[in-house]
């Protein structure tokens, strides 16, 4: 490389990564408008960017999340397992409350004319199914399959299991240790991976919103609109009240603006790939490198999270049921949406850290209430956008969630990092 070559590699370079990325997503929007579906040229370099990210998540999970049990004690990591868990589920249902409160305001769907369409569902998981299928029968093949929520459990147990091995057998403590110290190598070889694939990530991000919305049109944000403004309103309230106040600023006593310039480079990441796990890896460099969290809580916490916290997803099909009631002239009684409640905050736990999974969690809450599932075809059109804040929000409540847990523990770093800027 010739030396103006390397110069403006090292001017590039200094520019912080968040603001790369943000070019190249407004950058990417206006290609898409400007030229439409001739962009859909540079799906495959967007499409790369996402199999990288898929790629790095079972290996994170496993490595960090055995290096962080190896820092902790059975009995701490009940504590800590318990507080993030409990958070999740209060964050959640203050979601689904916040996503009936503004459908309720809003009445999103009043005055639409519902015209049909074709639902693609698939038959909705009992309860019983989503619990059973956080254990797995076979741990490889949960690995091979992407089945977070399976993986992680296995790895919790295997954990544990180990630390116990390591305090019940003095003869085998050094050789347990072995093991965790060969996890602790493998996880910090990811994290080196992690930031060369962010790195490609300016071009992949640009290549996922040229090729959507050239693809899609810019009709997907504006179809459908008081849907999308009042799912955006209620994640607004929710990642400001919720996140912001009561976490932040309430419980943890932290600079919110901090935590928010700590998170950016994740939420914008999950805007982008609509995928909560597939933006696992970046979530967990904020959490370490911006946000100073010990990696004992953040390997527990944010794996746990991308499977079990859907927070956006609880709001969005709070909202989209309300909407979906009024197309079909059906609207819902309080008993109703008390049902749709419950129904939202214990499914969502089931559901997958991908896109297009919240089209099938809509089927089940459709069913519950006795609303045709016919309307997932008539909503699917706006089911981008809807993904991409619905994740957004899911992102940035991982990491307020591993904040606080980092907090109660003394976890966190507070002289380096956002909370010195």
């Amino acid at each position: 490389m010739s030396s103006t070559g390397r110069m403006l590699w090292q001017r590039y370079r200094s520019v912080p990564l968040i603001y790369r990325i943000a070019l190249a997503f407004v950058l990417g929007s206006v290609a898409g408008i400007a030229f439409g579906e001739r962009m859909a040229v540079v799906q495959p370099l967007g499409d790369l960017f996402l199999r990288l990210l898929n790629m790095l998540v079972v290996p994170i999970i496993v490595f960090t999340l055995l290096t962080g049990i190896r820092q902790l004690s059975p009995a701490r990591l009940g504590r800590i397992g318990g507080a993030t868990v409990g958070l999740y589920a209060v964050t959640t249902t203050i979601a689904g409350m916040i996503g009936l409160a503004v459908a309720n305001i809003i009445q999103p769907g009043r005055g639409v004319e519902f015209a049909g369409g074709e639902a693609q569902s698939q038959a909705p998981p009992s309860l019983t199914e989503v619990v059973l299928g956080i254990v797995p029968s076979n741990p490889v093949a949960a690995m091979t399959e992407g089945n977070l929520l399976a993986t992680v459990f296995f790895v919790i147990v295997f954990g544990i299991a180990l630390t116990y091995v390591r305090a019940q057998q003095e003869v085998l403590a050094d050789r347990v240790d072995a093991v965790f110290g060969a996890f602790e190598v493998g996880a910090e070889a990811m994290f080196v991976v992690v930031r060369g694939v962010l790195e490609y990530g300016v071009i992949g991000v640009f290549a996922l919103m040229a090729a959507g919305i050239g693809t899609e049109g810019i009709g997907v944000f504006s179809s459908l609109g008081v849907l999308v403004v009042a799912i955006a309103i209620a994640i607004t309230v929710h990642i400001v009240f919720t996140y912001l106040f009561v976490l932040m600023k309430g419980v943890a006593n932290v600079s919110p603006f901090a935590f928010l310039s700590g998170s950016k480079d994740a939420m914008v990441t999950a805007f982008a790939t609509r995928s909560s796990s597939g933006t696992l890896p970046v979530t967990m460099t904020n959490a370490e490198e911006n946000l100073r969290i010990r990696e004992e809580i953040y390997s527990f916490a944010l794996p746990v999270g991308a499977t079990a916290n859907m927070d956006g997803a609880a709001i969005r099909q709070a909202i989209t049921v309300v909407f979906a009631a009024n197309v079909v002239g059906q609207p819902l009684a309080l008993s109703e949406q008390v049902l749709v409640l419950i129904v939202v905050v214990l499914i969502s736990i089931g559901t997958a850290g991908v896109p297009g999974a919240g089209i099938v969690m809509l089927t089940v809450i459709l069913n519950q209430v006795g609303l045709p599932l016919a309307i997932v075809g008539f909503v699917a059109g706006v089911d981008p956008i809807l993904g991409r804040i619905a994740t957004m929000n899911n992102v940035t409540g991982d990491l307020a969630v591993a904040t606080v847990v980092g907090k109660w523990n003394d976890a966190i770093d507070f002289g380096s990092g956002v909370w010195t800027r």
